[in-house]
């Protein structure tokens, strides 16, 4: 099959990119110019510089193809740069959708989030509902993934917690740590993706992916301290003092933390995975298992 991948050249992306051609696809990749250095089977796909932003851009990359995928999405906004979730992740996938649908396209697969749904939320979660709400819409076969937490070679979230736990022998924890996420490797993330494409049981559906485990944020921390044979002691700070600290500075890139990304933290991130699981026919890892696959 002839797929068109946007965001190829991202975390998600790469694995994504890599599983299809395992499976036989043909990828087409829709690139911003300059980030083609980051796809890693850049070789062995057909590169399409654009921008999910510039409809004029999708039109050429999605000719032909059987289907589309769907990847492009932020969690944090810099809107003096022009990156909102308003225009990330609405109008991006208006403009990939509307570009499917003009090229005949069978399948789209849409990658969403954990907790999407409508007001009162935080507009991450507001953002993702409504194009989640847009593909529903457009007559399209689809199959949406609101994922957890996903974790691997490459990720901005574990490896930064891996390289502080290597380099420290204390962790800093928001609040209690007891607020729960579900991680799941990239890897199983990737596979769903492929296998969407090959299983009329996931057609019009909406996955919600998670790990087998429902974990506190301090189960994470000790978990990846033992995968990397290290001791830590975890440090609670005061959730008020990182509120402040990310009212004041979370606008700037090189700080970890916007005000709502810290309310998302703190929400936690849970599901039921078992009809993912089901229907894909994938075997729930358990995060210790993951994280020595590529830590150890």
């Amino acid at each position: 099959m002839l797929v068109l991948v946007t965001g190829a050249s991202g975390f998600v992306g790469n694995e994504v990119v890599k599983e299809l051609l395992a499976r036989g696809h043909e990828v087409r990749a829709l690139v911003r110019p300059g980030s083609e250095k980051k796809l890693q089977e850049r070789d062995r796909v057909v590169l399409f510089p654009g921008d999910c932003l510039h409809p004029e851009s999708l039109v050429p990359a999605a000719q032909g193809c059987e289907a589309v995928i769907h990847l492009v999405g932020i969690i944090r906004e810099f809107p003096g740069r022009g990156i909102t979730f308003e225009r990330v992740h609405v109008q991006a996938t208006k403009n990939v959708v509307d570009a499917a649908k003009a090229a005949g396209a069978r399948r789209y697969l849409h990658m969403s989030a954990l907790g999407a749904r409508p007001e009162p939320a935080d507009p991450y979660h507001v953002t993702n509902f409504r194009a989640d709400q847009y593909v529903m819409a457009s007559g399209l076969t689809y199959t949406i993934f609101r994922p957890s937490v996903i974790y691997g070679p490459g990720d901005q979230s574990f490896n930064l917690f891996a390289r502080q736990i290597r380099r420290l022998k204390f962790f800093p924890v928001i609040g209690d740590g007891n607020y729960k996420l579900q991680p799941l490797p990239v890897t199983t993330v990737a596979q769903a993706f492929a296998l969407a494409l090959e299983l009329p049981q996931t057609e019009n559906r909406i996955y919600e992916l998670g790990g087998p485990e429902s974990l506190t944020f301090n189960e994470i921390i000790d978990t990846l301290a033992r995968v990397l044979k290290r001791r830590i002691r975890k440090v609670h700070q005061p959730v008020w003092c990182m509120q402040m600290a990310a009212k004041m500075c979370g606008r700037f890139r090189w700080f970890p933390l916007t005000p709502g990304q810290l309310r998302m933290l703190l929400e936690g991130s849970t599901c039921d995975p078992t009809p993912f699981y089901r229907d894909f026919g994938l075997t729930p890892v358990p995060l210790e298992e993951g994280l020595a696959r590529y830590l150890s």
